[in-house]
C-alpha cells in the first residue's frame, strides 16, 4: 500500500523537524582538545586571576567557559583577550600576559571542533598563582613623538605609551649605532585607558646617536628607574 503525496510530506516533515531538535541541543565533535585535559590549564595560567568566581563573568569550570567559547575564540584571536596590549616574544618583557600562539591556536581549535568537557580525572590540581614581580617606579626620561634620537647614553628600563586613541599597531624598535637593532615593545590593539608601563626584563643601554621610531604615528615615553637616571647623569 503505498502513501499519499501528502501523507508522505508530512513524515518527511515530522521526520526532519525531530532531526533538526536532535542535533541542535548537541555538538558535532571534531577535535580530541578538552576543557579537562586542554583549556583548563590555560586558563588556570592566563584568566582565572581576572575572571575568577567573584568576577562579573567567572571562567573556573566548564559550565561557566562554555557558553561564552564563541566569543572567547575571537576574543583570543583578535588579541583582546587577556588585556595586554602587545605582541608576545617581541622585545623582552616582564611580566608578559599575553598568550602564545599555540596557547591561541588550542583555544581556536577547541571550539571549532565543538568545545568538548572530557575527561573530570584529567582536570588539574590547583594551580597556584605566580606572584607578580613588584611594579618598579620609573619616570619618563625621553619622550618620543614618533621618532628621536637619543643625545647622551641612556638606560632604560621601560617604556611608556601616550596615545589619545587606541593604537592598531606600533613596533617601537631601537637603532644602535654599532648597527644593532633593539625591538623594544610591539603594541597591538593597546588602549590608552590601560595606562601602561612595559619593563624590560633587564635595562636596556641605549648609547648616544641611537634612533628610536615607531612604525606607525604614536607618542611615547622611554623610562628608568630614578636610581639608574641619577647614574646616567
Amino acid at each position: 500500500m503505498k502513501c499519499s503525496p501528502v501523507k508522505y510530506c508530512f513524515h518527511s516533515i515530522v521526520c526532519l523537524a525531530a532531526f533538526t531538535i536532535a542535533t541542535f541541543g548537541h555538538d558535532i565533535i571534531t577535535t580530541k582538545l578538552t576543557y579537562t585535559r586542554d583549556i583548563s590549564r590555560i586558563f588556570a595560567r592566563r584568566c582565572v586571576a581576572c575572571h575568577d568566581a567573584g568576577s562579573s563573568i567567572p571562567l573556573t569550570n566548564y559550565q561557566e567557559v562554555r557558553p561564552w567559547a564563541v566569543s572567547i575564540k575571537e576574543q583570543v584571536l583578535a588579541r583582546s583577550m587577556p588585556p595586554w596590549g602587545a605582541v608576545k616574544g617581541f622585545g623582552s618583557l616582564m611580566p608578559d600576559d599575553a598568550l602564545s600562539q599555540e596557547e591561541m591556536m588550542i583555544i581556536a581549535s577547541w571550539v571549532i571542533g565543538g568545545a568538548p568537557n572530557g575527561d573530570p580525572a584529567l582536570l588539574p590540581k590547583a594551580i597556584p598563582s605566580k606572584p607578580r614581580p613588584p611594579v618598579t617606579a620609573t619616570q619618563d626620561v625621553l619622550t618620543v613623538t614618533n621618532n628621536a634620537v637619543v643625545q647622551s647614553t641612556l638606560t632604560v628600563t621601560g617604556i611608556r605609551p601616550l596615545p589619545s586613541t587606541i593604537v592598531v599597531s606600533a613596533r617601537i624598535v631601537a637603532f644602535l649605532p654599532d648597527g644593532r637593532i633593539e625591538p623594544l615593545v610591539w603594541l597591538y590593539q593597546f588602549d590608552p585607558k590601560w595606562n601602561r608601563v612595559f619593563q624590560f626584563r633587564k635595562p636596556i643601554a641605549l648609547p648616544a646617536g641611537t634612533r628610536v621610531e615607531s612604525s606607525a604615528s604614536l607618542r611615547f615615553a622611554l623610562e628608568s628607574e630614578p636610581k639608574v637616571l641619577s647614574r646616567v647623569q
